[in-house]
């Protein structure tokens, strides 16, 4: 393929609710644009971008797929992301280099949580946007209360470029509202132009009146023009389009039909035409929260968004050319690890057909395989010393333990699940040394058991999901003085070894130790071996948990010249700790944490419903920065109650709630429930 200038080259991210058609709507641009023989659907399981087995398997996208095409001289670059809620990572890599994106809309079903999440991060992420209302076709469509519904909700920025073309009752085409011209369709997506029917014409009068208004609002002439009465030209209209997108004052809408072709063509017209290149927001951020020009002829830089550990190609770093050109076989240093890098092969994908190019420019975006030392969000130049912004994931709280089916499978677990979360920023793994347990934490249900199967697909690995255990602690509640004597005569010389300990509650973590003793009751060198008999002893309470906050003081004891030694200290350090166990009156501690969730005001009371049930008490309330509507609720709550609060909140608040949590500290376990730990534990 013939390398293309930077400011020929559209990189468009796809978003939107799960089902409203992205997936479709790829698929129709790449048969349009020629680079399929065939219209693929979800149904089938035979698209170009969704090509894992998980995604043909559950009908829905998984990943972020890369596709390009060429449309009148063009290159679009697509990211068809998903739209479920546990792959959320995909699609922020997808928007990290993405210079637009367009959010596709359910026809029928109008705006879903889905739409409103696709719109904040594409906001957040700075990209000028459009929608795409689809399956207009259909006879429930309802184009005018689709529309209306975005500008109610995202602002009057929002407005038509086509809208639908009706006959007897009947959506047959749609029509172009800056050249006031109707397309009719065949069924190969390929339209043919006519004049706009009678019964269409009140409703061009005021979608275009719509645009128009929208159009002057960019420009002090046009609005002039605009409240004269003056005809605002085709030319002036499409600059202004152009200008209105790149700057949010426009928020273009187009309407179409994927799985028929329809309005597919006209779309591709204006991406090609309208939308934004690499270079139109002249400044790229650094991870030093400054910010650099872009330079098409600059020195060669890329970011790696996105790494992909395929068992057959090995590790695939996905890049976008950020400044300058790379060739084949160039050497680049990695600024994340220092390491050099050779590009020995650089390809372009098409869903997960790769073709080999000798060179990519400023503004494009390719894949590079086995890169060695470099993963996601690293930064790659020729000499200069600075590092890109990289892509802020969600942290993933909903968490398992991870049990492999076959014996002896551990080590190979530890090594599969390493290359997943390099892959994958949204999983985090860790081996928890208290409850000895393989821990992995995602973003959801759907997320896991995605994990689980390509765990069983790439690596031929079988693993079972458990509920996480709680690494409970123990503490005591009284103070008392108890006595621990060590005494053992078999012949020959024995052992002996004699204390007097008071054990108390402490506010410190661990064990504070002191000592007492007067009249050399007990010698000093045996101190240490006391506090190590008691550091041991500590490991387990007397439920088997960990004890934290222990006071013990060395008041008294009795030694023996010869049988006394630092083993028989040890040993009376523990028997005094075993009775102050039996008398202290210890109790069970929970891990808490602060909790923090953000959710629409209207859902509130739900919110904190729920939190009492768990337990949780709500310290307090503040509108939540930067989310217009929405409220953070303050509050703490037990480890245990949480952990499957992404579920339940996801649930509550039909996706749009959000929390951030962090354990801070332990609390004591009511009675009841310490009594139902104690014989869930009894027999670990």
């Amino acid at each position: 393929m013939a390398k293309f200038e930077t400011k020929k080259i559209r990189n468009v991210a796809l978003l939107g609710h799960s089902g409203s058609g992205k997936t479709s709507l790829a698929e129709a641009m790449l048969y349009l644009a020629g680079e399929t023989d065939r219209l693929g659907t979800v149904a089938a399981g035979n698209t170009v971008s969704d090509y894992d087995p998980e995604e043909i398997a559950r009908k829905i996208s998984v990943s972020a797929s890369l596709m390009n095409m060429t449309w009148k001289d063009i290159k679009i670059n697509l990211l068809d992301t998903p739209g479920y809620l546990d792959f959320t990572g995909e699609v922020l890599q997808a928007l990290r280099v993405a210079d637009s994106a367009i959010i596709t809309v359910d026809g029928k079903a109008g705006i879903e949580v889905g739409t409103e999440l696709a719109w904040d991060l594409a906001v957040k992420a700075g990209l000028p946007r459009a929608f795409f209302i689809n399956k207009f076709d259909d006879n429930e469509a309802r184009f005018g209360r689709v529309l209306d519904s975005l500008q109610e909700t995202f602002g009057k920025s929002v407005c038509p470029l086509t809208i639908p073309m009706v006959k007897n009752g009947t959506v047959v085409g749609m029509i172009d509202l800056i050249d006031r011209v109707a397309h009719v369709f065949d069924d190969k997506g390929k339209h043919s132009s006519e004049a706009v029917p009678a019964e269409s014409e009140e409703a061009v009068a005021k979608y275009r009146d719509m645009l128009m208004e929208a159009v002057a609002s960019t420009n002090e002439d046009l609005m002039m023009k605009f409240f004269d009465g003056e005809e605002i030209t085709h030319d002036e209209a499409v600059e202004a389009v152009h200008e209105g997108t790149l700057s949010g004052e426009i928020v273009p809408v187009f309407c179409g039909a994927a799985t028929k072709l329809w309005g597919v063509w006209t779309l591709m017209d204006k991406i090609a035409e309208s939308f934004p290149r690499h270079t139109a927001k002249k400044q790229e951020k650094l991870e030093d929260g400054k910010t650099m020009e872009i330079k098409v002829d600059g020195e060669p830089a890329i970011f790696v968004f996105k790494t992909v550990a395929d068992p057959f190609v090995g590790k695939m770093s996905f890049f976008k050319v950020m400044s300058g050109s790379v060739k084949r076989d160039m050497t680049l240093r990695n600024n994340t690890s220092g390491s050099s890098e050779k590009l020995a092969h650089i390809y372009i994908m098409k869903g997960k057909k790769q073709t080999e190019v000798e060179e990519l420019d400023c503004g494009d975006i390719g894949m590079v395989a086995k890169l060695s030392a470099t993963n996601t969000n690293d930064t790659l130049t020729q000499s200069s010393d600075f590092s890109y912004a990289k892509i802020q994931f969600p942290t993933p709280y909903y968490v398992k333990a991870m049990v492999p089916a076959g014996k002896g499978d551990e080590g190979k677990l530890s090594q599969s699940i390493a290359r997943m979360v390099e892959e994958d920023y949204t999983l985090r793994f860790e081996n928890d040394p208290e409850t000895k347990q393989l821990l992995i934490y995602g973003l959801g249900e759907v997320h896991l058991s995605v994990l689980s199967a390509r765990l069983k697909s790439r690596f031929s690995l079988n693993i079972n999901y458990e509920v996480p255990r709680i690494a409970y602690r123990e503490k005591i509640t009284k103070s008392v003085d108890v006595e621990g004597k060590h005494k053992k005569q078999n012949g020959g010389s024995g052992q002996y070894g004699h204390v007097k300990m008071r054990f108390s509650p402490s506010e410190e973590e661990g064990l504070t130790f002191t000592v007492s003793v007067v009249g050399g009751t007990v010698p000093k060198n045996f101190y240490p071996a006391v506090e190590k008999g008691i550091q041991e002893a500590m490991a387990k309470g007397a439920a088997g948990f960990p004890m934290m906050g222990l006071c013990a003081d060395l008041y008294d004891g009795s030694y023996h010249a010869v049988d006394s030694d630092e083993i028989s200290f040890k040993t009376a350090a523990s028997l005094a700790y075993k009775k102050c166990l039996e008398e202290a009156a210890p109790v069970i501690l929970e891990p808490v944490g602060d909790l923090f969730i953000s959710v629409p005001e209207s859902m509130v009371g739900d919110v904190m419903g729920d939190l009492n049930k768990r337990r949780g008490s709500v310290m307090g309330m503040e509108p939540t920065p930067d989310h217009k509507g929405y409220t953070t609720v303050q509050a703490t709550a037990p480890k245990s109650e949480i952990l499957d609060y992404p579920i339940v909140l996801r649930a509550m608040t039909q996706g749009r709630g959000s929390f951030t949590y962090q354990v801070t500290g332990y609390d004591v376990v009511p009675g009841n429930l310490a009594a139902k730990i104690k014989e869930e534990y009894k027999d670990r």
